[in-house]
């Protein structure tokens, strides 16, 4: 056979392989997207927020989709226009026919180009448009706030609700009219209407018309942008102080208009030039426009303000000054702030505290900053288990009797778990929670200085839930940020639950018998979760059943956020019994960042102080509007969620109603219980605390002239020397209250320049953080402000002042060195600041810790205190206070004499020798010196390895400390410290052991160094 004659080679036919691999690859990532979104709504069901997910999501839907529209249409529609009006040439002109042949070329992709080019602008405008839902829903359900601005007798909701959805329209329509005008110009000089020539640039007429047009949309817009811009300057944050100042009033607010119009003006002579042909006008007008924004918004406010608002500046702003004071203040609920001159004095007499004696019963001296480590050594139990780095403040009704306390929960500590048990089975069916409330008193200790536990144990019991409707396990905390899957056969228990009892190693199981999570019984909803979470056990393990319940997204800030994103959330929920349920208490904000006229607040740097450094939680962003509009409860057992309307005056929140209404709770949906432990927030008390500084000033001219501004100050008892006193929450009795109430308070010094800082105590402020105990009532005194003012002539030292004399002070340096004798070590407790006495108290609470090892903790051992220049330093706070006041306080009158009438006792402010003052001298100089020996002879046997004389030394030591204290003790007794005489006896008056104090004994020495 002839080549010829051969047959055809048939066509290889196109493999299936590719087509295949790319239709699993897409139904796979199809699956996955929609797992993520099919889980979603399994737990928005099961929390019944089901109209919060559907709403969000069809708002992000539709700003998408709106914004999508309209730019692949405008760029559709101008590519389409561009290249229907594209010339016809002749192909005799080699120009034209190069220029054909790279049309040719274009040719089979043009109809898809076409296509895709405007689909792929037009994700990118509804990428950016997907995160303005919440703009979309504050315009559309805007509530009115019936407050005008100064400047346009707008509405404040105009700036707050119509003017950020405005803005970004206007924007977002700027970007498609440019984006159109490029690709037509692209489109008309690929197919030759836009060409270079020698004799210039020639656009056909076609083309002229259309870019006349596009140009004459876009100064309409951008006219309209000018427009906006005038209303922007309220918000303008570059001058003195935020909003519009002189200038902007009288110069720039003016040129925005003039520019607005003009725009317009030269938008109808692009159009005008369309329609007649005629390009003269047009283009002189767009230089015009270009010379009047030039001058008019740039020079000619510069001039004003170079020429005519410098030279008599103060004068000419403080109308403006003024108008931002009153908005901040508005802004941020610091309107009807309560001031209150508290002429101080600085002498403490006897029998000064008398009429405070409710409030120095209730002093608090447990921190909850250091009262973690104590918690974990003496109510752990287990490893698995853990408290927060810092405790929370509460109170308490106990046996008729409200009590400040410390509490913590027992939460699951996933980093606790044995390594060889961390199995995906053990991790996730196992250790799934955590058990039990552990709370003190805030204001007492044992003999020892443990806490006094009002609630405690495994299993748990107390004075907050002992009955059988006490839910103590903890699901749902903090520190529980893995998923975990509980839930099934009752009879067949699988999860670890607790010890069973303190003196045993055995512990008992549990199976979940709430309602926290979406099911996983049936094998659809394992298989998206298995997707979700990334694990084949999951699917595979047959230890899930068909009641198995998946509980993720578990601490309280994470489920309030979801369920509520228009919200800003507090950075520290607290725990709290309630009604026979522990629950989590969360704070949550409405902010805004556009209220005309008040001063932009950095929240980072406003809520980080010495506690947040230690546990985080510090909020971020920037706002010129804050309320506390939602009280938030989640359920530690079961992680239910509860939003009430709190703040039921505030115009945003009002508006997330009208969106959102079955989604949020009246205040009469609160249970007495639950009230009676809302609390003030602390990071709304920091914010205010931080603008305070400068707008507790409200004339304009003392304001202009900053020579009144106040600072928090640095934390003394921190490691940094940089970081801010946090508000410490206790119960007290401020100027201006008829009662003692729970109340967050916080100091004020002097600004700082410079390097530069005065610490003395300028202010006081105090929040009334008490809402109440009657179910759906709010107290009114709720909120309440009150701002101490203290004159500046009478020098009442501030916290670093009185930190430094605690330190500094040499017979109170003996009583600690003392305590420091063997392994231990002194660590200082808050410094709280009370305005008793007539003056200002402060009462620190001294710890101490062993440093032998890691299971020691911070035990209660002495409390400093001071009032004015005197310090005194004792075992107790009554014991302190009566040497700091002369022998008689009257902080417990009922167990005093009260003969003395406030008058001093002759020791007071000196140091008063006692009878055999000789004597404990030389008994405190024999027993320094025999633990000294102690600890030397100790440090050779270890040397040795001879642990016998190491445990005879640790005893010598232990005798010799309690020989020192006791010395001291008599050697100091009824003394106190005053600065101005340089004396100070600050004598502890009781003995410490040695294993308080941390010291080692023989039965826990260290094992020797190889």
């Amino acid at each position: 056979m002839s080549q010829d004659q051969r047959p055809a080679a048939r066509p290889r036919r196109r493999g299936a392989l590719l087509p295949t691999i790319i239709i699993l690859v897409v139904a796979v990532i199809g699956f996955a997207f929609f797992a993520s979104i099919y889980t979603e709504v399994l737990w928005f069901n099961q929390l019944g927020f089901q109209e919060v997910f559907w709403k969000t999501n069809l708002a992000r839907i539709a700003s998408f989709a709106g914004a999508f529209v309209l730019m692949a249409v405008a760029v559709y529609f101008s590519l389409r226009v561009a290249y229907r009006s594209r010339p016809v040439y002749s192909t005799e002109n080699p120009v034209q026919q190069n220029l054909h042949q790279y049309q040719a070329q274009l040719e089979p992709i043009r109809r898809g180009a076409m296509i895709v080019i405007p689909v792929v602008f037009g994700i990118f405008a509804g990428a950016s448009a997907v995160g303005q839902w919440q703009k979309v829903l504050l315009f559309l359900f805007q509530e009115p706030f019936g407050t005008k601005d100064p400047q346009f007798g707008m509405d404040i909701s105009f700036y707050t609700s119509t003017l950020p959805l405005l803005g970004f329209v206007v924007g977002l329509l700027i970007a498609i009219v440019l984006i159109s005008g490029i690709a037509a110009l692209l489109t008309h000089y690929l197919y030759g209407a836009v060409r270079l020539q020698e004799r210039g640039l020639f656009i056909s007429r076609s083309a002229r018309v259309q870019l006349a047009v596009t140009a004459g949309i876009f100064l309409m817009v951008l006219g309209l942008n000018f427009w906006l811009d005038q209303y922007n300057t309220l918000l303008n944050t570059s001058g003195y102080t935020s909003g519009a100042l002189y200038t902007d009033v009288n110069a720039v607010i003016p040129t925005k208009a003039i520019l607005a119009v003009a725009a317009i003006v030269v938008a109808v002579l692009f159009l005008v030039a369309a329609a007649i042909g005629r390009w003269r006008l047009p283009l002189i007008g767009t230089a015009m426009l270009v010379i009047v924004s030039v001058v008019a918004g740039g020079i000619y406010p510069w001039v004003i303000q170079t020429f005519q608002v410098k030279p008599s500046e103060q004068t000419i702003e403080q109308p403006y000054v003024q108008r931002n004071i009153d908005m901040t203040r508005a802004a941020f609920g610091l309107s009807d702030v309560q001031v209150i001159p508290y002429a101080a004095t600085t002498t403490a007499t006897q029998g000064a505290l008398r009429q405070d004696a409710t409030t120095t019963a209730n002093i608090r001296l447990l921190d909850p900053a250091l009262m973690t480590k104590t918690f974990e050594q003496l109510e752990q139990y287990r490893p698995y288990y853990g408290f927060p780095k810092t405790l929370n403040v509460d109170r308490y009704t106990v046996d008729g009797k409200v009590q400040d306390t410390v509490i913590g929960l027992r939460e699951l500590n996933p980093q606790g778990i044995p390594v060889s048990q961390q199995s995906w089975y053990n991790k996730h069916l196992v250790y799934t929670h955590g058990y039990g409330v552990v709370a003190a008193y805030g204001n007492t200790a044992t003999a020892d200085g443990k806490p006094v536990f009002m609630q405690s144990g495994v299993p748990t019991m107390g004075k907050l839930g002992n009955d059988s409707s006490y839910q103590p396990r903890i699901y749902f905390g903090q520190n529980t940020t893995d998923y975990s899957i509980v839930g099934g056969d009752q009879n067949n228990h699988v999860e670890l639950d607790r010890p069973q009892g303190t003196d045993t190693t055995s512990d008992s199981k549990n199976t979940f018998d709430g309602n926290g999570g979406p099911n996983v019984g049936n094998w659809f909803n394992r298989l998206v979760y298995s997707l979700k979470f990334q694990s084949t056990d999951l699917l595979l393990s047959n230890a899930v059943n068909d009641q198995s319940q998946i509980l993720y997204d578990r601490t309280p800030v994470e489920r309030v956020q979801k369920v509520a994103p228009y919200l800003t959330i507090d950075g520290k929920p607290y725990p709290a019994v309630v009604d026979g349920k522990v629950k989590w208490i969360v704070d949550a904000y409405t902010t805004s960042n556009a209220y005309p006229y008040a001063q932009q607040q950095q929240l980072d740097s406003a809520t980080t102080d010495s506690q947040t450094a230690r546990a985080g939680g510090a909020l971020s962003g920037s706002v010129n509007y804050i309320r506390n509009s939602v009280k938030a409860t989640v359920d530690a057992f079961d992680g239910s969620v509860n939003l009430y309307a709190w703040d039921t005056n505030d115009p945003l929140l009002k508006t997330w109603q009208k969106v959102f209404p079955s989604s949020l709770k009246p205040i009469s949906a609160m249970s007495a219980d639950l009230i009676s432990h809302v609390r003030y927030p602390e990071d709304l008390f920091k914010v205010q605390r931080e603008l305070l500084g400068r707008y507790h000033v409200t004339s304009a001219g003392a304001f202009y002239n900053n020579s009144d501004a106040w600072s928090v100050p640095n934390d003394p008892t921190s490691t940094s020397d940089t970081v801010k006193q946090p508000p410490y929450y206790m119960s007290l009795q401020v100027p201006g209250q008829t009662k003692p109430a729970f109340s967050l308070t916080s100091n004020f010094i002097p600004q700082q320049v410079g390097t530069e800082s005065r610490n003395v105590l300028y202010g006081y402020l105090a929040a009334d953080a008490d809402a109440g105990s009657t179910a759906g009532v709010k107290a009114d005194s709720y909120g309440k402000l009150r701002l101490l003012t203290l004159p500046p002539s009478t020098q009442i030292p501030g916290p670093g002042q009185v930190f430094n004399r605690f330190v500094s002070d040499p017979n109170v340096s003996n009583s600690l060195n003392i305590l420091k004798l063997g392994q231990s070590q002194i660590v200082n407790g808050n410094l709280l600041t009370l305005p008793v006495g007539g003056g200002l108290l402060y009462v620190q609470p001294v710890y101490v810790q062993s440093t032998g090892g890691g299971a020691s903790y911070p035990t209660l051992q002495r409390v400093l205190v001071a009032f004015g220049d005197k310090i005194a330093f004792a075992a107790t706070l009554d014991k302190a206070l009566d040497e700091l006041f002369g022998g008689d306080s009257g902080a417990s009158a009922g167990d005093k004499n009260s003969g003395n009438n406030g008058t001093p006792t002759s020791g007071s402010g000196s140091s008063g020798t006692q009878p055999g003052a000789s004597d404990a001298q030389a008994a405190l100089t024999k027993a320094l010196q025999d633990a000294q020996q102690a600890i030397k002879d100790g440090q050779d046997a270890l040397a040795k390895g001879d642990f016998t004389a190491y445990g005879a030394a640790q005893k010598r030591l232990s005798d010799a400390v309690a020989a020192a204290l006791d010395a001291e003790s008599k050697l100091g007794a009824g003394t106190s410290t005053g600065a101005s005489t340089g004396a100070s006896t600050g004598a502890p008056s009781a003995p410490v052991s040695g294993s308080s104090t941390g010291s080692p004994s023989s039965s826990s020495s260290p094992s020797p160094s190889k």
